[in-house]
Parts: structure tokens; sequence; C-alpha cells
């Protein structure tokens, strides 16, 4: 299975290109994307979502173009996407707003009802389910927007910075929240923590300045970290050494 960019650029109005003729192919369980703020990071998420198209190129899950009318919603089908700010329907319960999410999909209304239950479950939110959604904390309300990720069925889940402004509590149920995940599911999260990256991402991909720096398996990645570098601080030194390099 891959997630593939072909030639991606992206601009915003007449400004310096976000991304640049990018090539780019993910097809790993665990994906972790890396980059200082403005590197495209977002931008790219945004592009696999098919929430905006690119200026140039063209972006594939498994072959099917979201691009093309015919094949649009199976694409939005496959791959669900959790922006960095998730904003509930007003008014709507924890589960009710998952289910809109699948019948904004495509689901019908009982499939969407349904499967919300399972996909909260797989969060840990079933207690939950029928407080309303603006009750929740911000580690809870990011849980529910990754259910909403779930109950359509997703091939590939595209986490934008999902972890930013969270507790160390609200991380470590983070952090198994997604190991959980990849039983089924490829993953891609966007972040700037390098926090426990050996053990939960296989692939690792350095974006800035609208190019890849960096792309390739997690113990190559390490392995750039400056002779001496203590354990625990090696993804963060191999990170420094290439995002350092290139400015």
């Amino acid at each position: 299975m891959s997630l593939q960019f072909t030639g991606c650029s992206f601009r915003y109005g007449r400004k310096v290109p976000v991304l640049n003729r990018l090539d780019l192919s993910i097809d790993h369980r665990a994906t972790v994307l890396l980059g200082p703020n403005g590197a495209g990071k977002s931008t790219l998420l945004g592009i696999a979502a098919s929430w905006i198209s690119p200026t140039e190129g063209t972006v594939t899950w498994q072959g099917i173009n979201p691009d093309q009318q015919n094949t649009r919603a199976a694409y939005r089908k496959a791959v669900g996407w959790l922006p960095q700010n998730v904003k509930p329907m007003p008014g709507l319960t924890v589960r009710e707003n998952v289910a809109y999410i699948g019948w904004l999909k495509g689901m019908s209304r009982s499939d969407a009802w349904s499967r919300s239950r399972d996909a909260l479950e797989r969060v840990k939110l079933s207690s939950l389910a029928d407080r309303k959604s603006h009750q929740l904390s911000g580690g809870q309300l990011r849980r529910m927007g990754i259910a909403g990720t779930l109950v359509h069925n997703s091939e590939i889940v595209l986490l934008d910075e999902p972890t930013a402004g969270l507790d160390p509590s609200q991380r470590q149920i983070f952090r198994e929240l997604v190991t959980n995940l990849l039983t089924d599911i490829h993953v891609v999260v966007s972040t700037h923590q390098t926090d426990d990256l050996d053990t939960m991402y296989d692939h690792v991909v350095i974006l800035d300045r609208g190019q890849t720096r960096f792309e390739g398996d997690t113990h190559t990645f390490l392995a750039l970290a400056a002779p001496g570098t203590p354990e625990g601080r090696r993804a963060e030194s191999a990170y420094t050494q290439l995002i350092t390099q290139e400015v």
C-alpha cells in the first residue's frame, strides 16, 4: 500500500511555493513527518487528505486519484485525516460527532451510527459517548477526532500535530493508541517531537522548505546522530544535523 506524491507543488497566491515538485512515496506502516515551522508538513497532509489540491502534480493512494470525480469518494473513504484543530459540531454528543463524520464520508446513517461505537472503543472513549463534545478536554477531543478517522474503515490515517499542547499523560495515551492502530492501519504523523521516535515509527521523512531532506528507515535516520550522543537524544541530534546542513 502506498501514498504517492508525484511532482507536487503548492503555493498560496503568488508567494514562494510551500511545496516544490515534491516526489515522495509512503508505504510503511508507521511514518513520522518531521520539519521546522513552515516546512510544508500541514500542506502536504492537507493535499494527502484531498482537502486542498496541488498546484502541480498528483497524489494517489493505492493508485486512486482524488482529483478524478469517479474515484474521489473511494479515496476519501480510504484516507482518514485529523487536522491540527479539531472542531466538533456544536450541540452534538461525542458519538453523534463521530457518526456525523462517517455520514459525511458517504456512509448511511445507520451504518455510521453503528460504526461510531466501535470507533470510540478503539480510542477508549466509549464511557464518554453521550457527553457533549464541547465538554471534552484537549486530549479527549483529539481522540474523538481520531475516532472520526476510523469510523469509515480508513486504510491510512493522517495525524497533523496530534500531541501539540497535550500534557505527558495525554501523550502517553496517544502513543498507546497509535501502537494499537498499527495492527491494521497505516499511520502518518506530523510532529515536532522526537520522543519515542525509535519505538513508534519505522519510517522517517524530514521536510524542509518544500523538499524532502531525508527519507528512510528509523535505524538509518538515528545513525545520523552526532558521535557520542546519548541514546535518548539520538533522534533530536539526527534531526538537527539534517536541518543545520541545509541552512
